[in-house]
């Protein structure tokens, strides 16, 4: 059995009613493509519903813990070395147009860093998590980045607006936490963005880390404006001659 810390306990039970919201709210979104109206404004408000939700559920037991999350920003509780990370809906054009690939992202970032991470598709009921130096999880099975390492045999994702490499095979899902959690399991041996929000990669990046990839530094960014690279540790080197460019 998978021994697990009561943050990210926490985190996972936040994830979870939360993700309640999302599904009915993504069920009634499907049936809004054929209005007139259109589900812009429904899915701003899901987003914020489940915010809402995500917050209240993590300050139960950690009251003073600060936040930083897509929507509301900044929540400077007394705890500031503690902060909760928040995307409630990373990939919302996706939901927004009825397709199911999105996900629920929260990182739990202390002064060490980023020490645990979530990444929970409600739809697919995939639940990825991950914890400093205890590996990287889907639903309770170890994941493993790939070991293929020759470029031709990749796959890699990317939603950068735009790019095109004409030699590497490239996927844009549209969801960044997915993408990075898909690393992590293998689906993809890389993923690799610029001027990217910290709150799309913060779960993301400790998951590829201890799956046994490699994410470059993101710390030397500022959190609005990161340029993140992850990839299996067997072709990182390739992938970053590739984007070297980029």
């Amino acid at each position: 059995m998978i021994s697990i810390s009561s943050n990210l306990n926490l985190m996972i039970k936040a994830a979870e009613k939360a993700s309640k919201s999302v599904i009915r709210d993504f069920g009634e979104v499907e049936k809004l493509q054929v209005s007139k109206k259109g589900p812009k404004d429904f899915v701003t408000r899901t987003d914020r519903q489940v915010e809402k939700i995500l917050i209240e559920e993590l300050s139960k037991s950690k009251k003073n813990f600060s936040f930083l999350s897509e929507e509301v920003g900044k929540i400077n509780n007394k705890d500031r070395e503690n902060i909760w990370i928040i995307d409630p809906i990373d990939g919302t054009t996706n939901f927004l147009h009825g397709i199911p690939h999105f996900a629920i992202s929260i990182a739990l970032q202390t002064n060490e860093g980023i020490v645990s991470g979530l990444i929970f598709d409600p739809i697919k009921d995939e639940m990825y998590f991950s914890e400093k130096n205890k590996g990287a999880f889907l639903n309770n099975q170890r994941l493993r980045v790939s070991k293929k390492n020759l470029l031709d045999d990749c796959l890699f994702a990317s939603n950068q607006e735009g790019v095109k490499f004409s030699d590497l095979n490239i996927r844009c899902s549209g969801s960044a936490a997915l993408d990075l959690a898909y690393v992590a399991s293998g689906r993809y041996d890389g993923y690799f963005h610029n001027k990217i929000n910290i709150w799309d990669v913060a779960a993301g990046a400790l998951m590829v880390e201890e799956a046994g990839g490699i994410v470059n530094d993101l710390n030397k960014f500022h959190v609005n404006n990161i340029d993140i690279r992850a990839s299996s540790s067997a072709i990182n080197d390739k992938m970053l001659e590739k984007l070297r460019n980029f």
